[in-house]
């Protein structure tokens, strides 16, 4: 079954003339053996609190989104329909809104798959392509909404696009590592057709998951508003609506949340776990339905430990979202000094998050990989990040930088068709404005989910290697040998392995 030791590595890249050592001979390297189920690898644990927590607030808002829904139907939507002069009752949000985001689910998919098409046809460029292109595209909405006198929205893209170009001259010199590694990510992808299956199966969840967040978020406000024809049998109140949407945004960010990690743990414990420790196919030591046996760990025993990290960053997100509203709102009673402090606290927060969201995706693999509990998962990251110079190749890595930029174009592009077609429609309930910054947060929101769903199929490969890397390096100098050989190049202190406390 096996080729002979020395022939020519049949790995992701036919490119590759490494020498490999048959399964049945263990890798040996600083005078250690590597068994890949070494340590419980592959096998789950759980935290049960937060899996019940997330159940618990998933029921929740089901029944809420029942409650709602009903009456909603009941009321005939409020009005409101598909284009300019259908636009429904003056109350609140209607159905017309209802229309306006379900076309921008449809666009974030379609933008999203094309990302993904791009990134597969032109795997080389398209970190230069994708940061070029965002840069321009934040000019131009800075322009735009400096034109039509949105002025919180773009001293926000002012600062944004700033950033953007900022980082693409900063980082511009460290793309030819990443763009090697992004390449064996794609090449792996190839060999496992299942990476695309469940990056399309989590988008799919996502835009349903969008769809029914939209429909219920609408319900609420038609209900609850006052003014509407249910408040004559019901109490009606704003501060009843924003807290509803505030619990039903929450549940929102963190089932997402959960969902596109899902699928990180599933790919980084199925395709690209088994091809680092196990090797390619060809070898046959890879177990069968290494995909669907992730996918069950991480959708059950492991789903607790998933939900705990994702109710971190949606706790953050959370604060974000408060902050940005709160600076939306000093910007229109005229108190600029308000929303500049309220637009830096954002910013702050924002970093927060992203780094959290960034040191999580390593935790999930340790989770999948090891089926540790998050907080020993989280522990070991931070050894990880911290050991013998782990930290600074994991900072040079533009590959998550780059599919965070394409995620994030995705969601402008979705944030700026539901603004043109607020303009467009001119519905009555919107006549003032006031609704116009939920409706462009809601479009930005579910494109930047879809997009970040579809792309954590590649990010799941690069975070793998990388926690792979800090384990066990020398077996990426057999899988890999062109990249390891740069690695040692630059971080010649990383070849070596990080001791587990």
């Amino acid at each position: 079954m096996y080729e002979q030791p020395g022939a020519p590595y049949p790995g992701p890249n036919p490119n590759y003339g490494q020498p490999y050592y048959p399964p049945e001979q263990p890798i040996l390297y600083n005078g250690d053996s590597k068994d890949p189920y070494e340590g419980g690898r592959f096998k789950p644990i759980n935290d049960p609190i937060f899996l019940i927590l997330f159940i618990l607030q998933l029921l929740g808002f089901a029944a809420l989104s029942g409650v709602v829904l009903n009456t909603w139907i009941s009321e005939g939507g409020l009005g409101g329909g598909l284009g300019k002069g259908k636009t429904g009752t003056a109350v609140t949000l209607n159905r017309s809104t209802v229309y306006l985001l379900l076309l921008v689910t449809a666009a974030a998919i379609l933008l999203s798959v094309v990302y993904l098409l791009l990134t597969r046809m032109f795997t080389k460029i398209i970190m230069h392509i994708t940061l070029v292109l965002t840069m321009l595209l934040n000019i131009g909405i800075c322009i735009y909404y400096w034109i039509t006198k949105y002025y919180s929205g773009a001293i926000i893209f002012t600062i944004i696009a700033v950033l953007s170009v900022l980082s693409y001259f900063g980082f511009r010199s460290r793309i030819p590592l990443a763009s090697l590694l992004l390449q064996v990510v794609m090449d792996v992808s190839k060999h496992h057709t299942s990476v695309y299956a469940v990056a399309f199966a989590a988008l799919f969840l996502q835009a349903l998951l969008a769809v029914w967040f939209t429909f219920t978020t609408i319900a609420t406000y038609a209900k609850w508003t006052p003014g509407n024809p249910s408040c004559a049998t019901t109490s009606c109140s704003s501060g009843k609506v924003a807290g509803l949407i505030f619990f039903e945004t929450f549940s929102f960010l963190w089932t997402s949340q959960v969902i596109g990690n899902v699928a990180l743990a599933t790919l980084a414990g199925g395709p690209y776990g088994s091809w680092y420790y196990f090797g390619p196919r060809e070898f046959g030591d890879m177990p069968k339905h290494p995909t669907l046996s992730a996918l069950g760990r991480a959708s059950t025993l492991s789903l607790g430990s998933i939900a705990f990290g994702s109710l971190i960053v949606t706790i953050l997100e959370l604060i974000k979202l408060i902050l940005n509203a709160v600076q939306q709102n000093a910007a229109a009673d005229g108190h600029p000094v308000e929303a500049c402090l309220a637009c830096c606290a954002a910013c702050f927060v924002g970093i927060i998050e992203s780094m959290v969201e960034y040191f999580n995706r390593y935790a999930y693999i340790e989770i999948a990989l090891y089926g540790k509990p998050y907080i020993g998962a989280a522990k070991d990251t931070w050894r990880l990040f911290k050991d013998r110079g782990i930290d600074a190749l994991v900072n040079d890595s533009l590959v998550g930088m780059t599919l965070m930029w394409g995620s994030y174009a995705v969601g402008l592009l979705c944030s700026l068709f539901g603004y043109l077609y607020l303009r467009f429609t001119a519905p009555t309930y919107n006549a003032d404005g006031q609704y116009t910054a939920p409706i462009i947060l809601f479009s930005f929101l579910i494109g930047l989910v879809c997009c970040q769903t579809i792309t954590s199929a590649i990010e799941a490969g690069v975070s793998t290697i990388f926690v792979g890397l800090g384990e066990d390096p020398q077996v990426l100098a057999i899988r890999a040998p062109a990249l390891f050989a740069m690695i040692a190049d630059t971080y010649p202190h990383v070849t070596r392995g990080v001791p587990r406390g």
